[in-house]
C-alpha cells in the first residue's frame, strides 16, 4: 500500500515529528485526500551527491500515491535558484525542498517562500537566516574529527599530510570538515600540513588536478584528505598515475559507493565519513510529508556521520545504491 502523508523513518533518523495520522484515511487529515505538489529547487545538479539525492527524493516521492514532484536545477547559478523557486511558487506547490550545494544562503527565494506562506526543507545545506522550516543534513564538524583522528592513528603522530579544499573559500560544509579535521591533527606537532591554495570544486577532475600539483611540489606525502569523495577519488587517479600509490593513503568524506569498494578492496583509500545523499534526501522527502500532514518538525537535524574503514565497510557498501 502506498503511502499518503506521513512516511515512518526507522532508527537514528527518526524525525521527532508529532501530529501524523497512522493511516491513509487519517494522515494528514484534508491533505491525505488531494494531489500534492512539491518543488525540489536544485542549485546544481552537476556532482554524483546532488545527482543522488535528487534521485532518492524522485525515488521516495513515487511511495506516496497522492505526490506530484517539479524539480528545477539552476546550474549552479544563485540567481536563477531564486527565479526557479519564484516558478515553484507561481505552480502552486504545496512545500519547496531546497538542495542549496554551495550556497551559504539565498534571501531572496527564502523571503519569497515565506511570503507565500509554503513549508521549506533545506537538505545537506543549510542557509543562514533561519527562514526554512526545518533542515537535514550531516555533521561536518563530526566528519573532520572522524577522519582527523584517523590520520592521526594511522600516521602515528608524524608525517605529511596534504589537504584539499572544495571551494569556495566561505563554503561552510567544507570550513567545517577541514577544521573539524585541524583541529584533531593539531593535537599531534609531528604531523606537517600542507593546503592545497587551490580549490577542486567537489569534483573528480578538479581533486585530480589539485593533486597533481601537490606532488610535483611535495617529494613526500603520507596523507591526503579531501573534503569530499568526489575529489579523493580523482586524487587517487593522480596518485596512481605518479607511481606513488605505496607512498600515502587517502580520506575522503560522504561515503560514496565508488570510495567505499576501494576501501573494502584495499587500496590505498583509507576511510571515508557517511554522509549519504540517498538517505537526507528521502529523509528531507518525508519531513515534507510530514510538515504537509500537520507535524511540527525539529528544526535542524544533523545526521551521525560514521567513520568507515576496511574494518566495517561491509555495513555501508551497496554496489546498487544511487549513491
Amino acid at each position: 500500500m502506498k503511502k499518503l502523508v506521513c512516511g515512518a523513518v526507522a532508527g537514528v533518523l527518526a524525525l521527532s515529528l508529532a501530529a501524523c495520522g497512522g493511516s491513509d484515511d487519517s494522515a494528514g487529515g484534508s491533505t491525505a485526500k488531494k494531489e500534492l505538489k512539491i518543488g525540489v529547487a536544485n542549485f546544481s545538479l552537476g556532482a554524483p551527491y546532488f545527482i543522488a539525492m535528487s534521485k532518492a527524493i524522485e525515488a521516495e516521492a513515487k511511495t506516496y500515491s497522492n505526490v506530484k514532484l517539479i524539480q528545477t536545477d539552476a546550474q549552479g547559478d544563485a540567481s536563477k535558484l531564486t527565479s526557479d523557486i519564484d516558478d515553484l511558487l507561481t505552480q502552486s506547490v504545496d512545500g519547496v525542498i531546497i538542495s542549496g550545494g554551495p550556497l551559504n544562503a539565498a534571501p531572496a527565494a527564502m523571503n519569497a517562500i515565506t511570503q507565500k506562506d509554503v513549508p521549506s526543507i533545506l537538505v545537506d545545506r543549510k542557509f543562514s537566516g533561519g527562514q526554512y522550516t526545518s533542515w537535514i543534513g550531516p555533521n561536518n564538524t563530526q566528519i573532520g574529527q572522524g577522519d582527523g583522528k584517523y590520520i592521526v592513528d594511522r600516521l602515528k603522530g608524524n608525517g605529511t599530510l596534504a589537504v584539499i579544499k572544495g571551494g569556495p573559500a566561505d563554503n561552510t560544509i567544507g570550513l567545517d570538515r577541514t577544521n573539524g579535521l585541524l583541529g584533531a591533527v593539531k593535537q599531534s606537532p609531528g604531523i606537517k600540513v600542507v593546503e592545497s591554495p587551490d580549490f577542486g570544486g567537489w569534483s573528480s577532475d578538479g581533486g585530480l588536478k589539485v593533486m597533481e600539483n601537490l606532488l610535483a611540489k611535495n617529494s613526500k606525502i603520507d596523507a591526503v584528505f579531501c573534503e569530499n569523495d568526489s575529489m579523493c577519488l580523482g586524487a587517487q587517479k593522480a596518485i596512481a598515475d605518479a607511481d606513488r600509490t605505496d607512498e600515502m593513503f587517502l580520506v575522503g568524506a560522504d561515503g560514496q559507493k565508488e570510495a567505499l569498494k576501494a576501501i573494502k578492496d584495499g587500496s590505498n583509500y583509507g576511510a571515508t565519513a557517511v554522509n549519504n545523499a540517498d538517505t537526507i534526501g528521502r529523509t528531507g522527502l518525508n519531513r515534507m510529508m510530514a510538515v504537509l500532514g500537520g507535524a511540527q518538525p525539529t528544526k535542524d537535524t544533523p545526521l551521525d556521520a560514521p567513520l568507515v574503514t576496511k574494518d566495517n565497510v561491509d555495513q555501508f557498501h551497496d554496489p546498487n545504491s544511487l549513491f
